[in-house]
């Protein structure tokens, strides 16, 4: 991004607008999930009897990367805090940050969000080959938020198991990984064309970081390479789309809403003339999990499905009956309830998703972050700054 850009979603940020028309309401029954939780159950066993597992707090024990501050000139209305990869992270044009989540949606506020000891913020990634070419594989990087612990992070590589019990082998997942939400012990990560990818948290794989960064998967014996990582998060289950509605889904972004106990989707599409994208109104469903349970029924029908007048949205976020739409092409953050109506603010450029940061003790914040080479701002806003 240039740095003109840069400096201007920076700016002081102006007050809002009411927006000339809201969400329109849709059939929730049209939208369904198939979940399973079990589809590699049996190869996900051998990887772990043959790698080994380790613990979140291992792997932070173990981050081998600097996060900084935010720079200086970046100041959107209502800022709290953030922070900016290391320099060549911040740079690197094949890899760019998508989704985020943290331990808040994890675990709530108890214990000051902490899993596993840490609080976190969770990013999701996807690699395109050559810097230009498709996607080739994804990751999340796990950031230490607390005091208590050094500025430090550490990347996780996405696999999907493959092989059989008796030969258990992995592979990458190509896919956008445009939006992340973790709940409980499981990490959801969208699929675009599918629904979403399902994790657990609790079996991040060891793996030898020798070869080179081309090798994937089993070489010999007990070793297993993924592209020089030291750990894998393998794929553990499939929540799939589907609706009667005649236009699927198109899984642009996810968000949990821990009030509701359920996950918030919005598609990115273009009014008109987009080549790689819909050319139709958007929409936004929640989908919520089982009762008492931080996994979806075998079968989920939405409780809720909106229309959205906004394009290009990168991010989505609920809580409590608010809602709120990052729109990365206008540069605009939407906010939205069915009693206040509409409310636009002028956003960051280069936004990608949001995640809300639920907070007993201080004010509630919306997280987000930017993906543009050389300006990733990761940061969190005070929520009620983006009201109606």
């Amino acid at each position: 991004m240039p740095i003109a850009a840069v400096l201007a979603a920076g700016m002081l940020l102006a007050p809002p607008a009411n927006a000339a028309a809201g969400p329109a309401t849709l059939p929730a029954s049209q939208y369904t999930l198939s979940a399973n939780y079990h589809q590699f159950d049996a190869v996900d066993a051998a990887l772990v009897s043959t790698l080994g597992t380790a613990a979140v707090h291992t792997v932070m024990d173990n981050a081998n990367h600097d996060r900084t501050g935010l720079p200086s000139s970046f100041a959107p209305a209502g800022l709290s805090t953030g922070f900016q990869f290391d320099s060549a992270d911040n740079s690197d044009c094949a890899n760019y940050p998508q989704g985020i989540t943290t331990s808040r949606d994890a675990v709530g506020t108890a214990d000051s969000g902490n899993y596993d000891g840490h609080q976190l913020v969770a990013v999701s990634w996807y690699t395109k080959a050559s810097c230009t070419g498709a996607s080739e594989r994804s990751r999340i990087t796990l950031v230490d938020w607390d005091a208590t612990y050094p500025n430090k992070y550490r990347k996780i590589l996405l696999v999907q198991p493959t092989g059989t019990a008796a030969a258990p082998d992995f592979q990458d997942i190509p896919i956008h990984a445009g939006g992340v939400s973790w709940y409980g012990d499981y990490l959801y990560v969208a699929d675009t064309g599918h629904g979403m990818r399902v994790f657990d948290m609790r079996k991040i794989l060891k793996t030898n970081t020798g070869g080179t960064a081309d090798q994937i998967g089993h070489q010999s014996g007990s070793t297993y390479y993924a592209h020089n990582y030291a750990y894998v998060l393998p794929q553990v289950g499939t929540i799939t789309a589907s609706t009667t509605s005649g236009t699927n889904l198109a899984w642009s972004s996810i968000s949990l809403d821990r009030v509701s106990k359920s996950i918030v989707m919005a598609e990115y599409t273009c009014a008109s003339g987009c080549t790689d994208y819909p050319n139709r109104a958007p929409r936004a469903v929640r989908f919520p999990f089982a009762a008492g349970a931080t996994t979806f029924a075998a079968t989920t029908t939405a409780s809720q499905a909106l229309q959205l007048p906004w394009y290009k949205l990168n991010g989505v976020a609920s809580h409590n009956g608010r809602w709120w739409f990052n729109s990365s092409g206008d540069k605009k953050l939407y906010y939205w309830t069915s009693a206040t109506g509409p409310a636009t603010h002028t956003w960051v450029g280069s936004g990608e998703s949001l995640s809300y940061w639920e907070d007993s003790a201080n004010a509630d914040l919306l997280w987000s972050l930017q993906e543009g080479a050389g300006s990733r701002n990761v940061f969190a806003v005070t929520q009620a700054t983006y009201g109606a």
